[in-house]
């Protein structure tokens, strides 16, 4: 039985032998050199509207935010890009657009980064219920 799992093992390191790795293609100092670059605290989050519930609401308490991580965007210039989403009564994004664009590139980016967002959600008389929101992201 030993045997068995010795073979195993000796036909798994023929397999991954440093002959058959594939190096990486972009060094590893130069990646981390062009994360310095662009992230910063750089979004303005900003609800877009009362909860999106049909009936109206007296106690209303807007999205707030748990998790938001920035984009990571590598910026020579100026830039200015304007999000809006829904934030959902499951406290993720949904349908994240760009009003504002920054480059496709860098649309791409933000919009990826925003998606993954988390909210404690908007309530409407203590229901959690979705709302819009509205986020400008600038570097200067």
């Amino acid at each position: 039985m030993s045997l068995v799992g010795l073979s195993g093992v000796l036909a798994w390191c023929a397999v991954t032998s440093p002959s058959r790795i594939i190096p990486h293609r972009t060094p590893l100092t130069r990646l981390e050199k062009t994360l310095g670059r662009g992230p910063a605290h750089i979004s303005e989050f900003s609800p877009g509207s009362q909860p999106l519930a049909l009936p109206k609401c007296g106690n209303v308490r807007p999205p707030e935010a748990l998790l938001t991580p920035d984009p990571l965007l590598q910026v020579q210039d100026d830039l200015h890009v304007r999000v809006s989403f829904i934030v959902g009564s499951d406290g993720q994004v949904h349908g994240a657009f760009i009003l504002d664009s920054g480059g496709a590139k860098e649309d791409q980016i933000v919009l990826h980064a925003v998606r993954f967002w988390r909210y404690r959600p908007a309530l409407c008389n203590g229901v959690p219920t979705d709302s819009e929101a509205l986020v400008r992201f600038s570097v200067r």
